[in-house]
């Protein structure tokens, strides 16, 4: 992305990031002397965080070095950038006290098991870096960080904020962190300075530019080396000579990506729809790409020299830039989107990665389709053993949108609801549960509606709509649903507590006298159940 320039030292250096390239050299010497080190890399698309990474790995070429890549496609699937990263590492896995060991064995799907704790799953991390670093010291590279799936996002921001005495350093590159990210030391990266740039543009100009023109340029771009080297692309002089115009930095990202949908729209048709199955398939794996590419008739070995240097294919197949691939989806029509995420469908072992297979159906289907619902909520239930809560959700709610049955819809838009309260999702909560409302659930159903929608108001605010809607909720799940009106009751009860005085409706005394008069279970009355009766005893009679 950036030109390279020889600098000190057995590999190229970054023209005009001399002190950026020093910063990288002194964290790779610090990890060599067994020291610990995490950095973000902050900055807009194009402005050479991915060319100092790979500076970064080029300097620790003695070092272990693993590395991952968020994808956008990706973030709805728990742990995939993990995955990524911690997969080469596995071998180590035996050396890891049991808690942890099993703790990442459910989150690879190595073992079945209940939810690991988020803590115990950073702490595994955390010891399979180190253990991995007694042998040689280890560099993890975090590539396009905002699109890191949650649960990835969280263990490796837990990671870098607890690494110690560890030869491990930890980089990501951002354009703008997560709250995840906050406390890990930031560089910001900026354009490049003026001469500097003049030398890019210069190489990415064939002919002599006018120096005020030139200069415009510069200053509208920003000294930001992708656009300097990309937007004068196929332009003339004349072109150029009126500039890009002042634009904001999302401004200039969708002009650098539509220099890359100009360099694609020249390909052969067998070379656009190779980097579209590409850009559908986040994983990066070669064999995956030859094989949903024959499927669609797609010559791999004519088409891969023909993509314009857009797309590299070598262990991983990566894009010249993450802009590439959003402008290669982008500007393909439906039905082809369609057809590459079903031919990656049938070409994904289900035994091996059954939740990716399950998406790229779901992205493929053309309307209401019950197996594939059936199928996502399967995958909903093996994110949810993994603790990935907002998986879950996204899972559910797919498998909603592609219900064709009625009854199926309500109890999946339910179910859906409920995992994206517990992933903290309660704007996407709510709209699932109107959803539900809007199916003809019935009348247990539209109990549970009651019920959720107490549940989002008070772990979203804790304020006073919560108590009348629980305690609503509790008195129509009665007949329905003993054991559960119970426990709203206790539900209720504390959110009446938490409201305080400031409840309209729903006050702490209503509630307290409302389970007395619900019907009692037969049976011996469970620790919550006498915990109720004890706090509605005391709110409405006092102490004896």
């Amino acid at each position: 992305m950036e030109s390279r320039v020889p600098g000190p030292g057995k590999h190229s250096g970054l023209r005009g990031r001399g002190s950026e390239c020093a910063l990288m050299d002194d964290l790779v010497a610090a990890v060599r002397r067994g020291e610990s080190r995490s950095l973000v890399l902050k900055g807009e698309a194009g402005i050479g965080k991915t060319a100092l990474l790979e500076y970064l790995i080029a300097s620790a070429s003695d070092l272990t070095v693993v590395r991952a890549v968020g994808v956008q496609s990706d973030m709805e699937l728990a742990f995939a950038s993990l995955h990524q990263l911690c997969g080469p590492l596995l071998d180590t896995l035996e050396t890891l006290p049991s808690p942890q060991r099993h703790a990442m064995e459910i989150v690879f799907g190595l073992s079945a098991g209940e939810a690991p704790d988020r803590f115990l799953v950073g702490l595994a991390v955390l010891s399979l870096f180190s253990e991995a670093a007694e042998q040689r010291p280890l560099l993890c590279v975090v590539d396009d960080a905002q699109w890191l799936d949650e649960a990835s996002a969280l263990t490796l921001a837990f990671v870098a904020r607890r690494l110690l005495a560890e030869p491990v350093a930890i980089v990501f590159a951002a354009r703008e962190p997560g709250e995840e990210l906050l406390h890990v030391s930031e560089l910001e990266v900026a354009g490049v300075r003026k001469g500097d740039a003049r030398a890019l543009l210069s190489s990415a100009v064939r002919f002599k530019l006018d120096e005020r023109v030139r200069d415009r340029i510069i200053a509208e771009t920003r000294g930001n080396p992708l656009a300097l080297l990309e937007l004068p692309r196929g332009l003339t002089a004349r072109q150029l000579a009126g500039g890009f115009g002042l634009v904001e930095a999302q401004g200039l990202a969708g002009r650098i990506e539509e220099s890359f949908v100009r360099r694609v729209e020249t390909l052969s048709d067998d070379a656009r729809r190779l980097l579209l199955v590409a850009a559908a398939e986040p994983v990066g794996d070669p064999l995956l790409l030859l094989a949903a590419s024959e499927r669609l008739g797609i010559a791999l070995s004519a088409t891969d020299a023909e993509t314009d240097a857009l797309l590299a294919l070598g262990e991983r197949v990566t894009f010249r830039h993450p802009l590439v691939r959003s402008a290669v989806y982008r500007t393909a029509t439906r039905e082809q989107r369609r057809q590459v995420h079903l031919a990656l469908a049938e070409a994904t072992d289900r035994t091996v990665d059954p939740d990716r297979r399950a998406w790229h159906l779901a992205t493929a289907a053309a309307g209401p389709n019950e197996p594939v619902a059936a199928e996502l909520e399967q995958s909903a239930s093996r994110a949810q053993a993994r603790g990935g809560l907002a998986a879950a959700a996204a899972f559910l709610h797919r498998s909603v949108v592609l219900s064709g049955d009625p009854e199926q819809r309500v109890r999946r838009a339910l179910a859906a609801a409920q995992a994206s309260l517990h992933a903290g999702m309660f704007e996407g909560a709510l709209e699932l549960l109107a959803l539900a409302e809007a199916s003809t659930p019935d009348e247990l159903q539209a109990a549970h509606v009651e019920l959720l929608r107490g549940q989002i108001a008070f772990a979203s605010s804790m304020g006073p709509t919560a108590p009348p809607l629980l305690l609503k909720a509790a008195k129509r799940l009665e007949r329905l649903d003993p054991e559960l009106a119970r426990e709203t009751y206790l539900d209720a009860w504390g959110a009446a507590l938490f409201a305080g005085r400031l409840a309209s409706a729903g006050s702490l005394v209503e509630v307290s006298r409302a389970p007395r008069s619900a019907p009692r279970p037969t049976r011996p009355l469970r620790a919550s159940e006498l915990l109720l009766d004890g706090w509605a005893t005391l709110c409405t009679e006092g102490r004896a």
